[in-house]
């Protein structure tokens, strides 16, 4: 059956293609908070929202006047929009809260584009990406199937991912007569009815009093920076520090994937199947 499975990798874009995709990630959050107020305002006036193609037309308007917006990546300002309307949707079928406002001191900076005219397509250990060109990437694995979109993210500790969406032909699992029981406790992680136990690593506990020391520093350049009425984004040191404190975040959240990974793979867990394992390790 033909499923929609994401591969990620790690990028590794050179200078110019930073600033391309520090204005990217801006055009896209401007576009969204642009289209978000007149939705509103057309909320409270009217009870009713804008559409995709309403505002599709006008933003070929703004383009026009704003000349800079020309400068990125056009799907990915498509895609921005098609994101509100998609969030609004799901607001007036109550599904979810109201949408709000994206601010560029959100933790994780992101954009999406989709596949035209193979515009997204891997040459050797690079991957061409419009309006980047061939940015070089950590080929870890092999992409089946077509390639049907792309997320750009940047993290907190200045690394740069990339998330590709493609169509693949998978085999759908089978199915077992028996289910096997799983226990999840403090001790042991998780241990299942045929035996087998998985050990609880405590990852945050190994790296608490780092954590702790790297966040005093960071308090303390916080309050030397107001003192100095210095704004955070400015504030060099200050910016140093926060990403020493994401870099450990970013090992904890790595080592917990690792583990997660390394237990749905355990051969003795298979007949409780991948995406039960998966449920476990996430909770």
């Amino acid at each position: 059956m033909l499923v929609h499975k994401a591969y990620k990798f790690r990028l590794y874009p050179n200078k110019g293609q930073k600033i391309m995709i520090a204005k990217t990630i801006g055009c896209s959050r401007f576009v969204f908070n642009y289209f978000l107020d007149q939705w509103n305002t057309a909320y409270r006036e009217t009870g009713k929202g804008l559409t995709y193609g309403s505002c599709s037309t006008q933003l070929t308007q703004l383009k026009r006047g704003l000349t800079w917006l020309k400068e990125v990546d056009s799907i990915a300002l498509q895609s921005s929009l098609k994101n509100l309307a998609d969030a609004y949707s799901r607001f007036f079928q109550k599904q979810n809260k109201a949408p709000r406002f994206k601010t560029k001191m959100n933790q994780i900076q992101s954009y999406i584009t989709k596949q035209t005219n193979d515009n997204i397509t891997v040459i050797g250990n690079e991957l061409k990406l419009p309006k980047l060109g061939l940015v070089k990437f950590a080929r870890s694995r092999t992409i089946h199937g077509q390639i049907v979109s792309a997320t750009i993210r940047k993290t907190p500790s200045g690394k740069y991912y990339v998330s590709i969406l493609a169509e693949t032909e998978v085999q759908p699992f089978r199915k077992t007569d028996s289910a096997v029981g799983v226990d999840v406790g403090l001790h042991d992680f998780a241990v299942l009815s045929n035996g087998l136990r998985f050990p609880n690593p405590k990852f945050f506990r190994t790296l608490e009093k780092k954590l702790a020391k790297e966040q005093k520093k960071l308090s303390r350049r916080k309050e030397l920076a107001v003192k100095r009425k210095c704004k955070l984004t400015e504030a060099k040191n200050y910016q140093k520090q926060r990403k020493k404190v994401s870099r450990i975040y970013e090992k904890m959240v790595n080592a917990r994937h690792d583990y997660l990974h390394k237990g749905t793979q355990a051969k003795s867990a298979t007949s409780c199947g991948n995406a039960c394992m998966t449920n476990i390790l996430l909770a």
